[in-house]
């Protein structure tokens, strides 16, 4: 079947549900601020941003017909090519579904499956804003030396140590640039707190 790619740029307008916390955060790979409904949908927005194989998103992209009732889109992602739309924590009995002539996979998102990232969450909410503070500052040399400078994994703190010449905060915002970006990667952000001792490492390191 002939895929007619459909692209989702923004959200469905609708009132935030009751009882929900309303979250504003900058998503990077979109360049605009982000709106998210309550705390499952805001961590699986950070998962998002995180993973670099998710080359864009969209939240609430639309509502599903199911019988007849609707069921919210948390999220639409683009991701190797393949089009998803992800629900969180409703079980819903569909796994592919056409929305105008795309077909689409879908995928529920447990809230089980969510918890068992925090940490991985924690630290990304963490780096994110970092990254967002640095946007148009980080020289594309100093990207270019730290990948030159780790070719094997290397804690954060000797990193920065052998670029102390350079100001801190543009060193801290440029390696965490290039994880976002998956020049770099950082396994122990998965199940320990960032720090100092955290290793960073080349992506095609598989130690």
């Amino acid at each position: 079947m002939t895929r007619l790619t459909t692209s989702f740029h923004a959200p469905v307008s609708m009132v935030r549900p009751r009882g929900s916390r309303r979250i504003e955060i900058y998503g990077l790979k979109l360049d605009r601020r982000v709106q998210c409904f309550g705390e499952a949908a805001y961590g699986q927005w950070v998962c998002l941003e995180a993973d670099p194989s998710i080359q864009t998103y969209c939240e609430r992209p639309a509502f599903l017909e199911i019988g007849n009732e609707k069921l919210l889109v948390d999220f639409w992602i683009k991701q190797d090519d393949q089009e998803t739309l992800l629900i969180i924590g409703e079980e819903c009995s569909l796994q592919r579904t056409m929305l105008g002539n795309t077909d689409y996979t879908v995928k529920t998102i447990s809230q089980n499956g969510l918890a068992s990232a925090q940490v991985w969450i924690e630290n990304w909410e963490r780096i994110l804003p970092v990254i967002t503070s640095c946007r148009g500052l980080v020289p594309d040399t100093l990207l270019k030396t730290i990948q030159r400078l780790v070719a094997e994994p290397m804690q954060l703190s000797h990193i920065e140590r052998e670029l102390v010449t350079s100001e801190p905060t543009i060193v801290r915002g440029a390696i965490l640039m290039l994880l976002h970006r998956g020049q770099l990667r950082a396994p122990q952000l998965r199940t320990e707190p960032l720090s100092f001792l955290t290793q960073f490492a080349p992506v095609e390191d598989e130690s």
